[in-house]
């Protein structure tokens, strides 16, 4: 399982942006982005979120006991109306092909468990006499109406997610982001059986599918599972454009810090930047920019790729700004991203946070004012460890020409120096 996603997976989904209502031109239009101005820098994902199933969604807002679209063995399959080039039984197919012919990689959102209404129709499952209804179990998503949970305890559990696996590899999938399975609101814990059940359904395919667990936030204690089955767990909620949410990330990086290590990467959620909200409304926000200062736009990149977090960016990419570009595309920035080999917060007061890191050429420190002024940084923290000709990543500058220079509130350095 650890033989891929040895660096960070980074790319683009369509949730900030569209809610549960993305169609196939809007994908299509956005991979054709990030083949052109982003797969140089490593960025490679193209993730349809959540509802593609669905002909009716149109937002964030879930139709509870929506008509979903569903083969005859249960499995859920993209709506025609959203996404045209799915009929006649393809499936993602030929949008993955597409996708695939940029040089890029092709992901979807699925919920944990096996559709309601396959449940009440008591369909087939593939490989088995059992029906859907014979293989559900009441463990049902708080707020999502979509599906039941699927009973481990019998074969048949694995034989249904080891179908949903063999239809995803078929299409060419390379990404799956599974919801409502890191951590469940009702349960207190993971749903553990179910992702090792995608784990094993994953690992009888020809494919290499990265496999990302959400919502958060995860439980320190499931560490040791999650790296042993997923390549990606969530940290927290839905992460949007909020100080505080930004503020509380720092918290939980340092928490999870130790269970990086290649092909497990601890999982800060996207990055809410550029143009968002187009088709969401989440959190009562519409159609917006981002909302964090550009101050804290840096901050969050910064955070995010020094604890090699997965980068899914959010925005709309059709649109992108030269700002919101120069942070996505800054050569030293995604080096370190995908090179590192270790890291940790070093310091820690309530106006600053000091992470370190390094890979086999480099040392890193980054400096981060959380205060709500602009500030020299303090003697305390001072800048011992920094070499005279160390660069800082973002303005290229060297620790020499920033002396004496105040940082502003919530903004951020970050200096490289050689080994």
């Amino acid at each position: 399982m650890r033989n891929f996603a040895k660096t960070p997976p980074k790319g683009w989904n369509s949730w900030d942006a569209y809610g549960a209502s993305v169609n196939e031109e809007e994908i299509r239009k956005n991979a054709d982005v990030m083949a052109g101005k982003l797969k140089k820098y490593g960025w490679e994902y193209v993730v349809v979120d959540i509802q593609w199933y669905e002909p009716s969604a149109d937002s964030a807002a879930y139709h509870k006991f929506a008509a979903l679209n569903m083969d005859e063995y249960s499995r859920l399959i993209p709506a025609e109306n959203r996404f045209p080039s799915s009929k006649d039984g393809k499936g993602f197919k030929p949008l993955a092909d597409y996708i695939h012919g940029l040089g890029l990689k092709f992901g979807i959102h699925i919920m944990r468990g096996i559709p309601r209404q396959a449940v009440y129709q008591k369909t087939k499952i593939k490989g088995t006499s059992l029906t859907a209804d014979q293989i559900a179990q009441n463990s049902i998503c708080s707020w999502n109406s979509d599906m039941y949970g699927v009973d481990m305890s019998i074969p048949e559990g694995q034989l249904y997610y080891d179908s949903l696996l063999e239809l995803y590899a078929e299409w060419g999938v390379d990404f799956i982001k599974v919801d409502d399975i890191a951590y469940s609101t009702i349960y207190r814990e993971a749903h553990f059986a179910e992702i090792a059940a995608i784990r094993r359904a994953i690992d009888k395919t020809d494919r290499e599918i990265v496999l990302s667990l959400s919502p958060g936030p995860a439980r320190l204690q499931d560490g040791s599972f999650l790296q042993k089955n997923a390549n990606m767990w969530r940290l927290t909620d839905d992460f949007w454009d909020e100080w505080n949410q930004l503020y509380d990330m720092f918290e939980r990086c340092n928490w999870w810090s130790p269970f990086i290590r290649k092909g497990n990467w601890p999982d800060c959620d996207m990055l809410p930047l550029g143009h968002i909200g187009i088709r969401s409304g989440e959190r009562g926000q519409g159609d917006r920019m981002t909302r964090f200062t550009k101050a804290e736009q840096r901050t969050m990149v910064t955070l995010w790729s020094v604890f090699q977090s997965p980068l899914m960016f959010g925005g709309e990419l059709t649109d992108l700004d030269e700002w919101t570009l120069s942070l996505i595309t800054n050569e030293e920035i995604n080096r370190m991203h995908s090179t590192l080999t270790e890291q940790q917060q070093e310091f820690r007061d309530k106006e600053w946070i000091v992470w370190t890191a390094e890979n086999d050429e480099s040392r890193y420190t980054a400096i981060f004012n959380v205060s709500d002024k602009n500030q020299k940084i303090p003697e305390k923290i001072g800048q011992k460890q920094i070499a005279e000709n160390a660069v800082e990543l973002w303005s290229d500058r060297k620790l020499a020409e920033l002396a004496g220079s105040k940082i502003d509130a919530h903004d951020c350095v970050i200096f490289r120096q050689p080994k």
